[in-house]
Parts: C-alpha cells; structure tokens; sequence
C-alpha cells in the first residue's frame, strides 16, 4: 500500500510540474454567460470586466475587477467591484476549448493559438462584443505566431456586412511612427460588391476611407478580408474567426496580441 501511495505521489507531482501556466489578461463586455460564470448579478450595471487568468491543464486562478467606466480613464467608478477564485478545468484536445468550473457554472474558452483565447458559447461559437470591448482574452507574454486552431467557413452576402470595434494602436500602417495613440476606434462595412468604407480613429479627418477587399484564402483554408489601398496594395489585413468576429493580423499572417484595455478583434454589428 505505501508502495501505491508513493507512486501516485510521484505522478501527481510529476504531472503539475509538467502542466505549463499562461497568463492571460483582457477588458471584455458583461453578457449573461459572463455574469453566471462570475457570480455577477445580471441586474448590475457594468460597463466592462476587466481579467486576470492564470491557466494550465488542471486549474485556474481569476480575478476580475469590474463595474462602469471612468470617462477619459481606463479604469471604473469608485474602483469597482472585484472578485476572485480558482477552480478546476477541463481541457478537450479534439475541440481545443478548456471549460473552467465554478461551482455549478462553467465557462467555454477556445483556444485560437498560444497567444489567445475566447469565450464562446456552449455550442462553440464565438461570443460577440461591441464597439467597446471583445472578448478575445490575451497572452501577457505572446510571441510571434501565425497558427489558428479554428477554422471558419466562408460567408455569402448580397448586400453588406458591419464590424465594429476598439483596438490597442498597433494595427499596421496606421498609425505613424511617433504619433500618440492610445486605442484605435473601428467601423468596417463590407459590401457585396467587394468596396469597403471604414470609419473610424484613423481617418476622421478624411470623413472615412473607402476601396476594394479581396479574400486571401491561401493558408490553410484560412479566410483573409484584404483592405487594398488606393494603389490596390493589401494594408489591412482581417482573419475570420467565425460569423461574428474578425482579428487584425500583420502582413506574415501573425494574429494580433491585445492587452488589459483591448483585443484586435472586431465583432459584427450587422
């Protein structure tokens, strides 16, 4: 019997030192599946959450600070509420989503790449922000990578489709080098006959940008919106994640890392 004993001593020891911790940090909208997960009532009113999560194949560590918004700050009223608390998880490999335990509640989170996360629903779609906040959840220590678990089908619209939302200000060529940037304002309309106009932190001065998009499909069945330029050079480029959420990449295909105010994600407005 101390025989068993010590062997699975060993094993347990072995596999914790093995599970590798990330930590993940991220500023995401309040929706009904959020608020459950988090014990929050869903009569609060809340502006934002703002994360702390520190994950590995066994368990979790989360603390959220939340509430409303302190305008012209990136913090809330009065300090805000927080909370936190640890729990198990449940890692599927087939799937690549982790489901953290809360007592009875759980929380679905996808696995985009080693840099990112998002919450989806139980069926494994994407859960949608705003014009404020995403809810893609951000490695604190990401790492050029230009992987995506998830695959997203190719969509068909006649007229137009709308993205919205904000980002940090790293989005290529459009911000220049030097110039004071603290986020990024974004409204995107796609239409169907592959023009574009956006609207937006980069372009108030010219009322809007308008050209042509393409789709890049050339890696991996990955679907790529390409914002072409005036001389029909591609400058943005816009990776599907699924019908409802689109996240910047650079021109290698590297998918953008938020931070703790914002994600590189914009999400569908109609």
């Amino acid at each position: 019997m101390k025989i068993v004993v010590t062997l699975l001593s060993i094993t347990l020891f072995v596999s914790c030192a093995n599970s590798k911790e990330t930590n993940y940090t991220a500023s995401t909208p309040a929706a009904s599946i959020v608020r459950k997960f988090l014990g929050i009532s869903l009569t609060d009113s809340i502006d934002f959450i703002r994360w702390k999560l520190s994950l590995n194949d066994l368990t979790y560590s989360l603390e959220c600070n939340y509430g409303i918004g302190k305008p012209n700050t990136n913090g809330f009223y009065n300090g805000g509420k927080k909370i936190a608390f640890s729990g198990t998880v449940k890692r599927n490999n087939n799937t690549n989503t982790y489901l953290l335990q809360n007592g009875n509640q759980t929380l679905k989170l996808i696995e985009l790449n080693s840099n990112l996360l998002h919450i989806a629903n139980n069926d494994n779609t994407l859960l949608i922000g705003g014009g404020g906040w995403s809810y893609a959840l951000n490695s604190i220590t990401p790492s050029a990578a230009n992987q995506l678990k998830l695959i997203a089908k190719q969509t068909t619209f006649k007229d137009s489709i709308a993205f919205q939302g904000r980002t940090p200000c790293g989005v290529p060529n459009i911000i220049p080098a030097g110039k004071e940037c603290y986020k990024l304002k974004w409204y995107l309309v796609l239409y169907g006959d592959n023009s574009y106009k956006i609207l937006g932190t980069g372009y108030r001065a010219e009322g809007g940008k308008r050209g042509n998009w393409t789709i890049n499909t050339n890696n991996a069945g990955r679907i790529v919106y390409e914002l072409q330029d005036e001389t029909g050079k591609a400058f943005i480029h816009l990776l599907k994640l699924d019908e409802g959420v689109l996240i910047f990449t650079d021109e290698k295909g590297n998918l953008l890392v938020g931070d703790h105010d914002f994600s590189y994600t914009l999400n569908r407005k109609f």
